[in-house]
């Protein structure tokens, strides 16, 4: 019991962790005997209220009838080991069971849907030598320097198939669902956590980014266990769980910089410990911030000069708009999620101000500095969407107090057999809303081209000797070498000149002089991603006016958002012995 722990409080019914109704009593009714929200495990002491066993210098005194006695917290007692080992096992079934929903969502076809640039991006850096990665990082990307590196070795043992490489992702994101069950529970009731579980587990957005092989999900499982930590370090302070706290800071600034946003919450929650007579909380958690950020502050020093890179995001009033849809994968859902979650608040008490600054300070703070930090984006954001599933099943489980809680009239058993089944209720109902967003999610992403499809067309029609050129903005090059990663008879990149690790960026150098370098080529696969149907708009003049001065087509098969042009020479290259001088087409383009 935490010294930190509230004074016991009337009323509610046992949960099945050996808990109690966290909401009963807690001032919902205007006759209700309490009019503040207790908690149980809050913040701070017992308030000034609290019954110390008569009036002060009192003379008569007042012998209650003796009840049994409401256990405080969720946690069972010390006396009583049997009880012990199964709130540990309530403890492991909460986490379990929105894990395993989870991972069973995210890993269905997980293999099926295309990457992405983005996520060909990851490829590309997670498979290059360290070296060559210690060069692009100097340039590009140092925020995601440890996420690379964990890639990196995530793929050496595993490989780099679409479903390998998710696979890190997977196992995070479905974590989250758990770890978010674990926080409900701590800050609330076992009912309102698992609902919370259950219902991240099934919203569109933790199945669309479970997927994905960037680092949102690592962002979002960071920030739910730094809390998680947080929230137990202030029920139960110990050095051991400040120490873990103090580790997990760097974590959330590893997996993504605008994760960061969430440390106003906990600061939020140190705050409310404090006014509750707490007072070394403050200098524990400074001390934990401060030492946590030295391993953020240097990278995020070096990422400050690398902004340009996102400088194409420049949110309008439509995209804040849309933030809700984007943030949970459809209407149907962030509608429900969001309207329950403001009624949440209501029924917090202490923990409303955290969660409400978890939810509203990301995005408005990342929108209002969006012209100079370009942070603005929902799945940089995603780790606001925990906060607000909490809180709608916090909206749920007290709207179902007057049915199942202990004005129903029934025995506490079915009380708590109806709690369960409106929770699964609710679970049942979010999933129905949200399965379409859900099956959305394995299609390929909206606007990329089919780079698999031009592959298997090359891979069937190349004959030795091909060269390959690009034409568009869609990182035609990167998306094409991946797909033919394993092709040994691969058309040769005809127009590179100077590779990408070279330059130390994703992008390579092409050819100065198209002719000079195309001479040895007889026939030609162009990858064209233009958006007017024109294959040779989107490359430079000179090396358009080239190609079509020796090359002629034979062959065009067009692809969603996607044409591939095959091109035959219309008369014999020219014998220029000085065009392998410097070929960067003929080395690997991993090194």
């Amino acid at each position: 019991m935490s010294p930190h722990a509230p004074a016991p409080y009337g009323g509610g019914y046992p949960d099945t962790s050996g808990g109690h109704d966290s909401y009963a009593g807690q001032g919902a009714y205007a006759g209700s005997a309490q009019g503040t929200y207790a908690e149980p495990g809050a913040y701070g002491a017992p308030g000034p209220y609290a019954d110390r066993g008569g009036y002060a210098g009192g003379q008569d005194t007042y012998a209650p009838e003796p009840v049994d006695p409401q256990p405080l917290t969720d946690e069972p007692a010390a006396e009583e080991p049997g009880a012990r080992k199964g709130g540990r096992l309530a403890t492991a079934a909460v986490f379990l069971v929105p894990t395993a929903l989870a991972l069973a969502l995210i890993l269905h076809r997980i293999g099926d849907r295309e990457l992405w640039r983005d996520e060909h991006a990851t490829w590309w850096a997670a498979t290059l030598s360290f070296h060559d990665l210690s060069l692009l990082i100097r340039s590009i990307d140092v925020v995601f320097t440890p996420y690379y590196v964990l890639m990196h070795v995530w793929i050496a043992v595993a490989g780099d198939s679409p479903t390998a490489m998710r696979i890190p992702g997977a196992v995070a994101m479905a974590a989250s669902a758990g770890l978010l069950a674990l926080l409900g529970r701590r800050l609330f009731t076992t009912q309102a956590g698992l609902l919370a579980g259950l219902a991240f587990a099934v919203v569109p957005t933790t199945t669309r980014y479970g997927q994905e092989i960037r680092p949102y999900a690592f962002a979002v499982a960071a920030v739910l266990l730094s809390t998680l930590l947080l929230a137990r370090a202030l029920d139960k302070p110990s050095f051991k769980v400040w120490v873990a706290y103090t580790l997990s800071v760097p974590l959330i600034g590893w997996s993504h910089l605008a994760s960061m946003a969430v440390l106003g919450a906990h600061l939020v929650m140190i705050l409310i410990a404090r006014r509750s007579g707490d007072k070394i909380v403050g200098w524990a958690f400074a001390a934990a911030c401060t030492l946590g950020m030295c391993f953020v502050i240097p990278m995020a020093v070096s990422g400050s000069g690398q902004s340009g890179q996102i400088a194409w995001n420049n949110p309008t009033v439509n995209d804040l708009m849309d933030f809700p849809k984007n943030l949970f994968g459809t209407w149907a859902v962030a509608v429900p999620v969001m309207a329950l979650g403001a009624l949440g608040l209501f029924f917090a008490g202490r923990r409303a101000l955290p969660l409400a600054v978890w939810i509203v300070l990301p995005p408005v703070a990342t929108y209002a500095t969006a012209a100079q930090l370009h942070l603005f984006l929902p799945r940089y954001l995603l780790f606001t969407a925990p906060a607000w599933v909490l809180l709608a099943a916090v909206a749920v489980v007290r709207i179902a107090g007057p049915v199942a809680g202990a004005k129903a009239g029934t025995g506490a058993a079915v009380r708590r057999g109806l709690g369960w089944v409106l929770v699964a209720a609710a679970v049942a109902g979010l999933t129905f809303q949200a399965l379409p967003g859900i099956r959305e999610t394995r299609h390929n992403a909206l606007g990329e081209p089919d780079f698999r499809g031009a592959a298997r067309i090359v891979e069937a029609g190349q004959k030795k000797g091909d060269g390959i050129v690009f034409s568009g903005e869609m990182s035609e090059r990167r998306a094409m070498d991946y797909e033919l990663r394993d092709d040994a008879g691969r058309p040769r990149d005809s127009l590179m000149y100077r590779t990408p690790q070279q330059l130390g960026s994703f992008g390579a150098l092409e050819c100065p002089d198209a002719a000079r370098c195309l001479a040895k080529a007889d026939r030609l696969w162009l990858v064209s991603t233009t958006l007017d149907g024109q294959p040779f708009s989107g490359m430079p003049k000179t090396t358009a006016k080239a190609i079509q001065k020796s090359f002629k087509v034979v062959r065009t098969e067009k692809l969603p958002y996607l044409q591939l042009v095959l091109l035959e020479r219309t008369h014999a290259a020219t014998d220029d012995p000085s065009a392998d001088g410097d070929d960067a087409a003929k080395r690997k383009v991993h090194t």
